[in-house]
């Protein structure tokens, strides 16, 4: 008798590489300057920031650096603008998480400067500088996003 044929072996299917997360922020990212005023009458809105954008460990961290101070306003005052951007700033990298998967948020935050108005710098106009902030960071970082495009018609 002769012995059966052996089959060959199947090859194991090479599986198609996963691409590697974006990491955000890529590299570090200094001096990045936000201003977010609204004037469409009586109370109006106005915070300017400057801020640095570090690689740190997955998540958000934050510190304000000494420079991130005013003359003539209170510490607590001082601490609310401080929380004001951070939020900002929390949500609108939890917003990229959101948009595009694959992205990972592993940065440390470092408040530079900040600039008040006397009557119309409050925590919700800190807060939509931070969120400044981080869309001037993502231009820093890749470049402007995707233009949409014309329909001729």
């Amino acid at each position: 008798m002769v012995p059966a044929p052996v089959p060959a072996p199947v090859p194991e299917p090479i599986p198609a590489p996963v691409p590697a997360p974006r990491v955000f922020p890529p590299h570090p990212i200094r001096g990045v300057q936000a201003t977010y005023a609204r004037q469409a009458g009586c109370p109006s809105d106005f915070a300017q920031v400057v801020a640095d954008f570090e690689p740190w460990e997955e998540g958000v961290a934050f510190e304000a650096a000494d420079t991130a101070s005013v003359n003539g306003r209170s510490a607590e005052e001082i601490a609310s603008f401080h929380e004001g951007f951070v939020e900002g700033v929390r949500e609108e990298l939890a917003g990229l998480v959101g948009r595009e998967s694959g992205t990972v948020v592993a940065v440390a935050v470092v408040l530079r400067r900040i600039k008040v108005h006397e009557i119309d710098s409050h925590r919700g106009a800190f807060r939509e500088a931070g969120r400044v902030a981080v869309r001037n960071a993502l231009v820093r970082a890749y470049g402007p996003p995707p233009r949409p495009k014309r329909r001729r018609g």
